[in-house]
């Protein structure tokens, strides 16, 4: 039986936890050493932790996700969601290994009145975008063997992100104001795992697999407004926190950052080349509430 190790950078964020948890095969070995162990901020300690190690693939999960701290911090958002995928892009060359890179709807500005397809003019409307785009030539450049996956409003159980933020608000505010006027597709991040588990999983099986850009996102799209709506109902379905959903404009909710409008993405591309069909948005929120609630549940009953 020939052995796989896979390397997962980013690993404590919500799809590095999500892709430690998938059920990987006996014959593959996931690595996910933290930032003490593999800085991606430095080529050095890159280059170090290769260093004498057999590595058959490379999934970087790892990104400055602040989207509004990053107009502030130009610097650090380049050197996370640039140069280290630049340093893994090197890396994946010389070694002839695919480099299968998550990346974001934020590279298009969101004018467009359908979703996006991979091979629409990208145009970032701020700095989070713009580094992330930078990430995207870097290992288009550097890595011959690519996937980039791009997704968007990814959401689940683990960390802080939509999802989890609304139902603490829930708990605490009589009625929740939410922008109605931004669509997108929400995604369940542990989703976003099980597709990049079958990327990687079909280049280890054939060198010659799909490479390139690939956008991933869970069926159907909503607003803001009506994903909250969606979390409070499927809290109230176990007994928790349900508050009324006022919809308001992205000018009522001003933010440092500029967000698309359009954050919809066309996945056609990904279930042709590998087979990949997204489950309903409404059926991951449903299972993230109910996972939340379990874990609530245990917890209270420990």
């Amino acid at each position: 039986m020939t052995r796989h190790t896979i390397l997962v950078t980013g690993g404590t964020g919500q799809v590095g936890l999500e892709l430690l948890r998938q059920p990987w095969p006996a014959d593959v070995t996931v690595l996910a050493p933290g930032r003490g162990e593999l800085d991606l901020a430095s080529g050095e300690s890159i280059a170090a932790w290769f260093a004498g190690r057999q590595i058959d693939c490379i999934i970087n999960s790892a990104a400055y996700t602040a989207v509004d701290l990053a107009e502030d911090n130009v610097g650090a958002a380049f050197l996370a969601n640039a140069q280290g995928p630049a340093w893994l892009a090197d890396m994946a060359r010389a070694r002839n290994i695919p480099l299968l890179h998550v990346s974001t709807d934020y590279v298009f500005d969101g004018a467009l009145d359908r979703p996006y397809r991979e091979d629409d003019p990208v145009a970032p409307l701020g700095v989070y975008g713009a580094s992330k785009l930078a990430g995207e030539l870097a290992v288009r450049a550097g890595a011959p063997r690519h996937v980039i996956l791009r997704t968007a409003w990814v959401i689940s159980a683990q960390r802080s992100n939509f999802l989890k933020t609304m139902l603490r608000l829930a708990g605490e505010r009589p009625e929740l104001r939410v922008v109605a006027d931004q669509h997108g597709c929400p995604t369940s991040a542990g989703d976003i795992a099980a597709a990049l588990r079958a990327i990687a999983l079909a280049h280890l099986a054939d060198p010659a697999a799909p490479c390139g850009t690939y956008h991933f996102v869970n069926a159907g799209s909503t607003t803001w407004h009506g994903l909250t709506g969606a979390i409070m109902a499927a809290s109230a379905a176990h007994g928790g926190p349900n508050v009324p959903v006022i919809p308001i404009g992205s000018a009522d909710y001003p933010q440092k950052a500029r967000r698309p409008a359009n954050s919809r993405l066309d996945t056609s591309r990904l279930a042709q080349d590998f087979g990949i069909a997204p489950r309903p948005w409404q059926t991951i929120v449903t299972e993230i509430v109910a996972e939340l609630h379990s874990t609530q549940q245990a917890r209270t009953s420990a």
